[in-house]
C-alpha cells in the first residue's frame, strides 16, 4: 500500500515537471517555427506585397505568434514596411542593439549577400529590459527584406 503511494506520488510529481517544462517551451518560438513562418511571408510578398506587409503590421495569417513576428524594409533605400510599430518608415540600418552592435546595417545587407542569420541582443517582448540573445533568419521577397527571429 505505501509502496503504491510513493510511486503514484513521484509519478504525479514527474508529470507536473514534465507539464511545466512543456508550457514554457510553448510560450515561445523556435528556430523551426521562425524558418517556416519566414517561407510562407516570403510567398505571401510574392503573390500581392501591398497584402502581405498590411497582413505582417497586423499578425493577420498566423503572422504572429507569441514572440515570433515578421518584419520587412525596402531592398533599396532600407526603410521598414512591417515590423514593431515603434520602428515602421525608419531605416533599418541605423538599429542597434542595448550592446551598441549596429545590427540593422547586417539585416540591410543580408538578402544581397545571401545571409540567412543575423544575431545581436534584445529584450523580449512582453519581458523586463534585460537583452538576450536574438537570431533573425532574412530573405529577399522581391523588392523586401524580409526577417523573422526567434530568442535563444
Amino acid at each position: 500500500m505505501f509502496r503504491t503511494f510513493i510511486v503514484g506520488a513521484v509519478s504525479a510529481v514527474a508529470l507536473t515537471f514534465s507539464a511545466s517544462a512543456s508550457a514554457q517551451q510553448d510560450r515561445f518560438g523556435s528556430a523551426t517555427e521562425a524558418k517556416v513562418m519566414l517561407e510562407k511571408a516570403v510567398v505571401a510578398v510574392k503573390a500581392d506585397k501591398a497584402k502581405a506587409l498590411a497582413m505582417f503590421n497586423t499578425g493577420e495569417g498566423s503572422f504572429k505568434d507569441r514572440d515570433l513576428y515578421l518584419f520587412c524594409f525596402n531592398i533599396l533605400g532600407g526603410i521598414i514596411t512591417a515590423g514593431p510599430p515603434a520602428i515602421l518608415g525608419t531605416d533599418v540600418r541605423t538599429l542597434t542593439d542595448p550592446t551598441g552592435k549596429v545590427f540593422g546595417e547586417d539585416l540591410f545587407n543580408a538578402p544581397r549577400e545571401g545571409t540567412t542569420e543575423v544575431s545581436y541582443m534584445v529584450p523580449r517582448p512582453g519581458a523586463d529590459n534585460t537583452p538576450v540573445d536574438k537570431v533573425s533568419f532574412v530573405a529577399r521577397a522581391g523588392d523586401q527584406g524580409c526577417g523573422v527571429g526567434y530568442y535563444k
